[in-house]
């Protein structure tokens, strides 16, 4: 990618191709375009991509809720959409487990 600066140093555009005003090349995955990039999300891009995540969330528990009531079989889901569901439910549980060790009271003793 390349990018084109203001004064102050800050990217103001990037481009795939060089040009006259787009001389300094970066890596697509360095620091400064992902930041670039996430600053121009709209707030409905922002706010779609936070309820993508509760989604996600919800499907999992769907999911789960339609096995342990029989209505489906975990083997009866594609090969990868079981491993998706077998990793986040282990990193889940392992966030859980840290969770275990607070109480939740956020007193400061």
């Amino acid at each position: 990618m390349y990018v084109k600066r203001n004064q102050s140093g800050e990217i103001v555009s990037i481009s795939k191709v060089a040009e006259r005003e787009f001389t300094e090349s970066l890596g697509d995955d360095a620091p400064e375009i992902l930041q670039f990039l996430q600053s121009e999300k709209s707030a409905e891009q922002l706010a779609l991509e936070q309820t993508d995540q509760a989604m996600a969330r919800v499907l999992e528990d769907v999911v789960s809720l339609l096995v342990e009531q029989g209505v489906i079989r975990f083997t009866d889901l594609p090969a990868i959409a079981q491993d998706k569901l077998l990793a986040r439910r282990e990193l889940r549980g392992k966030r859980q487990g840290i969770q275990l060790l607070d109480d939740g009271d956020n007193l400061h003793l």
